[in-house]
């Protein structure tokens, strides 16, 4: 057990950015930062806002995004100070090694791998239906049997039922897509990223000044109908009131769940070891995108809520459906263009991730380098494992009922933002020397809020989540111990 906790040196790792096996370093600032709102704005302004607002927080899920993103604001100081550190592939599993051991950092990029393929897969599925829904304008529409995936999961009663579809043709083709985008090379990935980014950042302003217009302060009275807490305990409320299911609702319980709106911003640490100057490029990137994101969810947010009353806000589209209550019916065209275009972008930086992620275990021999490790001779890039992931998320988007999964996306990603603040407490006292062009401020306390906001959150989910996530974590100890650890690259490691 002793070789499970030992810890990747500092020197092994400044002695990878040097390395020639590296991806290229291209992307600035700007190109980074891009990066982190594409990967932020899609799902929570054209989707979760509706769910959030209806049926957790009310006018008050403005709180509901100030909350999440203070958590994630916390959370990207400490992603800042690592990155910074150490600007190589590997996000908080890299963090994890260096600081929390073997063990801890294959769980955390095991974790990740859940992270991103199922988040993949959840925003391929939310393409499918926003896209159906825009040619549906036009009227022209995908044959039944390949517009929904076979089964689908009722909460209700915890049964998968057929829908009569063989699988999700839209939900595949925009993977198989962007898996030949992302294999090109991250310079056009980028590129194409920037552009889906200025389009929808757009329409998303545009959504904000023409619904300020037809906002009725009386929609936001009472401001927080189902109050300001919805705290519980693996499912079970401690402070606020329960809804339907005995589910939490409030402030707490509507930050929870609009939590996956900002998932993705940790992936820019992903993208260190392609950052031109990381010591300077991935702290900007990091709180610049979450501090642009938060503001433009608030913005929204408060906007939707003001046209429409809360309880008549439509749940499946409700930035587009809020400005048809209004009167301004064309502006569904706009908006589901901006729709698909935002879910576009958020699904392309989280299938850029997920290899980058595969790449830094591959290289620590916890993942067979052979395919895992293989960079493209040509474009610079995991191709192998970037074709995998194109492969996993289309089958997961193309046919398996996504409700049953995507839950587990965002205790994964809490637990990960956990364990990185943890290591920035830990790095500070063994590793107090250490070069660091990005320092987090105000430690302990930041690395501590951050924690703390995280276990909330965490704390706040149905008790479900935590089944889920401890079975996916067994399934990746076990991989660990008949394949990681005898062929860790630290096995034969001499300092």
């Amino acid at each position: 057990m002793q070789k499970s906790f030992r810890k990747k040196p500092l020197a092994l790792l400044l002695k990878e950015v040097n390395s020639e096996h590296r991806l290229n370093r291209i992307l600035g600032p700007v190109a980074l930062t891009s990066l982190g709102v594409g990967a932020i704005i899609g799902t929570g302004i054209f989707v979760l806002i509706g769910v959030a607002a209806h049926d957790k927080a009310g006018p008050a899920v403005t709180l509901s995004f100030a909350v999440a993103g203070l958590a994630c604001i916390f959370a990207a100081l400490c992603y800042a100070e690592f990155a910074s550190m150490v600007p190589v592939a590997g996000s908080a599993y890299t963090y994890a090694y260096a600081t929390l051991g073997e063990l801890m950092a294959w769980i955390i990029g095991w974790d990740l791998i859940l992270e991103y393929g199922v988040a993949s897969a959840t925003v391929a599925h939310g393409w499918s239906k926003y896209f159906q829904d825009f040619i549906g304008i036009f009227g022209l529409g995908v044959p039944a049997l390949f517009s929904n995936a076979p089964f689908d999961f009722d909460p209700a009663n915890g049964m998968l039922s057929v829908t009569g579809a063989w699988f999700d043709l839209p939900a595949v083709m925009i993977t198989f897509a962007v898996t030949i985008v992302l294999v090109k090379g991250i310079k056009e990935s980028a590129n194409f990223n920037a552009g889906m980014v200025i389009l929808k950042v757009a329409i998303v302003l545009l959504v904000i000044v023409l619904g300020a217009m037809y906002v009725k302060p009386a929609n936001w009275i009472p401001y927080a109908p189902f109050g300001f807490s919805g705290f519980s305990i693996f499912g079970h409320t401690v402070l606020g009131e329960s809804g339907p299911g005995g589910a939490p609702v409030g402030v707490l319980a509507g930050a929870a769940m609009i939590f996956f709106a900002y998932i993705g911003f940790d992936s820019i640490s992903t993208h260190a070891e392609e950052a031109k100057n990381p010591q300077r490029d991935i702290p900007i990137a990091l709180i610049g995108s979450l501090v642009v994101c938060t503001i433009l969810y608030i913005a929204v947010a408060a906007v939707i809520t003001g046209m429409v009353p809360y309880d008549k806000i439509n749940i499946d589209a409700p930035v587009s459906n809020a400005f048809m209550q209004v009167g301004i019916g064309w502006a569904q065209f706009v908006i589901s263009l901006g729709a698909i275009t935002g879910i576009t972008s958020v699904l392309l930086v989280m299938m850029l991730s997920q290899p980058r992620i595969f790449l830094a275990m591959a290289r620590d021999g916890l993942l067979p380098k052979s395919f895992f490790g293989a960079i493209h001779e040509k474009f610079r890039t995991p191709w192998k494992s970037t074709i995998l992931t194109g492969f996993f998320v289309a089958v997961l988007g193309g046919m398996l009922p996504l409700r049953l999964l995507a839950e587990l996306v965002n205790i994964g990603t809490l637990f990960a933002f956990v364990v990185v603040c943890t290591a920035v407490l830990i790095m500070r006292k063994t590793h107090p020397d250490a070069d660091r062009p990005f320092r987090a401020p105000l430690v302990p306390f930041v690395p501590l809020a951050g924690i703390f906001t995280c276990l909330i959150l965490m704390f706040s989910l149905p008790v479900e989540n935590w089944i889920r996530l401890f079975g996916w974590l067994f399934i990746g100890i076990v991989i660990y111990f008949f394949y990681g650890r005898k062929h860790s690259s630290l096995n034969t490691y001499k300092p």
